[in-house]
């Protein structure tokens, strides 16, 4: 890592994180998440840091994900064991986010997707601004929603973090903040004076209240009773035909229905049936079980196929036109996708 990829600054009474990687959009690292995990512990015993502040310079992006690249580069090289030593360190910081004993505020502006969102959604605090865009779109690479998407998503409104999980589409700022994805949505231009506020030692809820604004209705949050409906099924097969079912009537979900599921059809069906299968479980494991869960399944799909056929068809050669194996829903063995929550010989330890 560059030692500019992360920018550590000690300023009044927060600890300021800066991503700080345009030319990959933050995506993180492993040498990242080694420095964000070694920083977050010492600012966690320091008493004059009250609180952590994470943003971006990139207006583009908070974080396009994790080092998707470096990850297919190992795997195909047969280095399984350093691409899963990634994962273990990456989950790792996750979990320790998730129980960071101070407030912990993302300012999310652009792009948050994958591994940007473990380091950003499991904060106390996570601020959206204007050009927020949120995504888990693991499925359309071959992969599965991980970082903790096995926690969070089943515990978004109805079957919304089903969907999310299943089309990989985007959440504006307004419908993060009514899914509780975000906290606060704050106008981007606001952000220097909430980093102002935030490091002049004013409490984390009044300098966020006195910059938020009251969230709009998003689109997505306007579907939510059809989201719901259409995404209750636990057999992907059922939750097209659903789709199907109302793309064919007159209704006014019937666009929605037909595009959405003609989307999920470019999609890994593997993936889909883990992705389904991780959203159902997920609702009832505490945090570290959902953790533990992700590693298992990454162990698996790492050494498998659709990984890296989905990465080199959408990051590398950018065809567009993965071929996955199995092709369909129906050739995808229910054996094999319970196969990957099975127990691995050594598992995620978390702090």
């Amino acid at each position: 890592m560059s030692s500019d990829d992360l920018l550590f600054e000690r300023r009044g009474a927060a600890g300021l994180i800066t991503l700080n990687r345009p030319h990959a959009l933050n995506a993180v690292s492993l040498a990242m998440v080694r420095e964000l995990t070694r920083q977050l512990a010492e600012w966690e015993t320091d008493p004059a840091v009250t609180r952590v502040i994470v943003a971006s310079r990139d207006p583009r992006a908070f974080s396009a994900g994790g080092d998707v690249r470096a990850l297919y580069d190992l795997g195909r090289a047969g280095r399984f064991d350093e691409a899963l030593g990634y994962f273990r360190e990456e989950y790792a910081l996750n979990t320790h986010i998730k129980s960071y004993r101070k407030p912990y505020v993302a300012l999310i502006d652009g792009i948050v997707m994958g591994g940007g969102v473990g380091i950003s959604v499991h904060g106390s605090h996570r601020v959206a601004g204007d050009k927020f865009a949120f995504a888990m779109p693991e499925v359309g690479i071959g992969f599965f929603p991980d970082v903790g998407a096995t926690w969070f998503l089943p515990r978004l409104p109805g079957r919304l973090g089903t969907y999310c999980a299943l089309t990989g589409e985007r959440l504006d700022g307004a419908d993060a903040v009514v899914a509780g994805i975000a906290t606060h949505r704050v106008p981007s231009a606001r952000f220097p004076n909430l980093i102002e506020s935030l490091c002049d030692a004013d409490p984390v809820e009044e300098s966020l209240a006195a910059c938020a604004q009251s969230p709009a209705r998003g689109a997505v949050a306007a579907r939510r009773n059809a989201i719901t409906a259409l995404f209750e099924a636990d057999q992907v097969e059922e939750i097209l035909g659903a789709l199907d079912a109302e793309g064919a009537m007159q209704g006014p979900n019937a666009a929605f229905a037909a595009e959405t599921a003609a989307l999920m059809r470019t999609k890994s069906p593997t993936s889909l049936k883990l992705a389904l299968a991780q959203m159902r479980r997920g609702a009832t494991l505490d945090f570290a079980e959902c953790m533990r869960t992700e590693f298992r399944i990454v162990s698996r799909v790492v050494r498998g196929h659709d990984f890296y056929e989905g990465v080199r068809a959408v990051i590398i050669d950018k065809d567009q036109a993965p071929q996955w194996q199995p092709a369909s829903l129906a050739a995808v063995d229910p054996a094999e996708v319970e196969r990957h929550f099975a127990p691995v010989a050594h598992e995620l330890e978390l702090p």
